[in-house]
């Protein structure tokens, strides 16, 4: 009986991921949730100073936390807003969009933006969602290495900048943007 066996190339048994939890440790005390329309003015007073002086809250109208609460999430800590995305489900809902993504200086590379991501990529499966894009500035190499670790792929534009590649004029507004899509399925 065990001769038909004895000819069969020896699998190794799957080893344990050595994934290091150290940077998930600190999401303890950390209470994601939906965001809130009422997050608007905590999130847009702060989004600049976040971005070391960049004016990006004008990128976060009163509309995306108003409009997609389930989709959009944010993270305190000790009650103060530390971390929050916007993501938004297309219609019809196969393409899911994550439109900002915020992290506090001090509680970054801890785990918090991988936690928004998780959080935003079952709220999309749960929708019918078969993908999910985002959008970076060529010159964020932070960014671009990030969606890369999250399992994104760069979507092919015309053009290469700083080594990635861009889709001119992106939005219209003469800006290069690099374009990411990951499969949910």
């Amino acid at each position: 009986m065990w001769g038909r066996f004895a000819n069969r190339p020896h699998r190794a048994r799957r080893r344990p991921s050595r994934r290091r939890a150290a940077p998930f440790r600190r999401l303890q005390g950390m209470r994601f949730r939906e965001l809130r329309e009422s997050d608007h003015a905590t999130v847009t007073a702060a989004v600049d100073g976040w971005w070391g002086g960049r004016p990006v809250s004008e990128k976060l109208p009163r509309l995306f936390f108003r409009l997609f609460p389930e989709t959009s999430f944010a993270v305190e800590s000790d009650g103060e807003l530390v971390a929050f995305l916007v993501g938004i489900v297309g219609s019809p809902a196969e393409e899911a969009y994550v439109h900002f993504v915020g992290v506090h200086p001090e509680h970054r590379a801890g785990g918090l933006g991988r936690g928004l991501y998780e959080r935003f990529f079952e709220a999309a499966r749960s929708r019918g969602c078969r993908s999910v894009r985002a959008i970076t500035s060529p010159v964020n190499a932070d960014s671009i290495a990030f969606h890369g670790r999250m399992g994104f792929e760069i979507v092919e534009g015309g053009s290469r900048v700083a080594g990635a590649s861009v889709h001119p004029d992106y939005d219209g507004d003469g800006k290069q943007k690099v374009v990411f899509e990951k499969n949910l399925l």
